[in-house]
């Protein structure tokens, strides 16, 4: 069933290609390809509806947290799952079977989440804002984990010209079920939502990270080479050394540096609709209705073009994201009765949401394909340890603009997409057999 559905979804294919893969792992990619695509969706799913950026600051806010502590967990979510990968890269390499660390990743933020939902039925105000703070470290560690290993086990089990495409896939089929999940949020926002709503929301996404690492722990993986415990230390030095002498990684790091506009954007287009048009529960249920669409209509063309260029894929997408904040930025100024208007922040959100499914696409894909072996892991713990370094910094100085103009930081960030644009369509091609 598997093979058949594989090469429906792959058609044109002469023969199964299985390229940058084992002999042995090819036997196996079509089981592989989809028991992938089903356990992102289920994570991706968990992400959607325990998002910083929307779920937890509503949640938060209900439960009276400090808006400080409200502030902090974007930039904790998203930096404490890239800073430590390239300690989490040494325990990685000293695995022949790496799977299971990405299995344990999945059950510690199936807990971490889980966690986050007793809280808020159990404590309110400070105490509750630290302990949901102390559970957002928690996953984002461990989201860090499972992070890198995924992207060795796609390298091991997945051939180039194919990870795109997979990636699209369960980007897509997620994507549907985020819809069915906004829908049904924005049928109830007709009446009181109650703390249980949200906890049960909460309780629900936590749930789908214990299906993701059931399904993972069945897939057939062949044995890496294991990296001596006393070349650690050295290992460490020498990973962060790519910086200096692969100049091609580094030109990867600066573009992907750039790319980071269509993340940090995200929630001051959230503001700036609580701002405009009110902090109603309904505009939930829309913004989640937004990026379920967003996902559905664009995964799949971004991946199959991933995998023929995904450096284009990333100056198409980041492009399109500095259009939009241009835009807006132009009409929250000087456009009183557009920017009041409720149907535009769905509209912004939904097109901002297919752009930054492009930039994740395209970055996740080139790169996994820019190496081979132990050398990809390093490339991807390295560049997330930096990138999560440079999103604190400059997520704590958008934080500090926004005091005095929140469309003027979109602006800063979509002048930045620009030159990222242009950064990401000199890298080269990395997808070329």
């Amino acid at each position: 069933m598997f093979e058949k559905l594989y090469h429906y979804l792959n058609k044109g294919d002469k023969k199964q290609v299985c390229t940058d893969i084992t002999e042995d792992a090819c036997q196996y990619v079509p089981r592989n390809f989809f028991l992938q695509i089903f356990s992102n969706v289920f994570t991706q799913l968990g992400d959607t509806l325990s998002n910083p950026k929307t779920v937890l600051t509503w949640l938060m806010s209900y439960v009276s947290a400090p808006v400080y502590l409200i502030s902090l967990i974007v930039p904790l979510r998203e930096s404490g799952s890239m800073v430590p990968q390239v300690f989490f890269a040494q325990l990685i390499h000293k695995r022949a079977i790496r799977k299971w660390l990405w299995v344990i990743g999945a059950l510690l933020q199936f807990l971490a989440i889980g966690a986050i939902g007793i809280i808020a039925l159990n404590f309110k105000g400070f105490s509750a804002g630290w302990l949901i703070v102390g559970a957002v470290i928690l996953f984002s560690l461990s989201r860090s984990m499972s992070s890198l290993t995924s992207k060795d086990i796609t390298g091991k089990t997945i051939p180039k010209t194919r990870r795109g495409r997979m990636k699209g896939y369960s980007v897509s089929v997620s994507g549907v079920l985020v819809l069915a999940a906004g829908l049904f949020m924005l049928y109830q926002s007709r009446n009181d939502a109650t703390i249980s709503f949200y906890t049960n929301i909460i309780f629900f996404a936590s749930a789908t990270w214990l299906v993701a690492a059931l399904i993972y722990s069945r897939i057939k993986e062949f044995p890496s080479e294991i990296q001596d415990e006393k070349d650690d230390k050295e290992s460490i030095l020498s990973s962060f050394a790519l910086l200096k002498t692969d100049k091609h990684f580094r030109d990867f790091i600066v573009a992907r540096t750039l790319l980071l506009c269509t993340a940090l954007s995200a929630p001051f287009y959230v503001v700036l609709a609580q701002e405009h048009v009110g902090k109603e529960a309904y505009l939930l249920g829309l913004f989640i209705i937004a990026k379920g669409v967003a996902s559905i209509v664009s995964s799949p063309i971004w991946g199959k073009y991933a995998d023929k260029s995904s450096k284009n894929i990333m100056a198409v997408a980041v492009l399109i994201a500095s259009v939009l904040g241009i835009f807006i930025f132009f009409t929250i100024s000087y456009f009183d009765t557009l920017r009041s208007a409720k149907w535009i922040y769905p509209v912004v959100l939904f097109i901002l949401g297919i752009a930054h499914q492009g930039v994740r696409l395209g970055r996740k894909t080139y790169v996994i394909d820019m190496a081979t072996g132990n050398e990809r892991t390093s490339y991807v713990s390295v560049s997330n340890t930096v990138i999560g370094i440079i999103l604190l910094l400059v997520g704590g100085l958008s934080a500090l603009v926004s005091l005095l103009s929140v469309e003027g930081v979109i602006l800063l960030l979509s002048i930045l997409g620009l030159v990222g644009a242009y950064k990401s369509y000199k890298l080269p091609n990395v997808e070329k057999i």
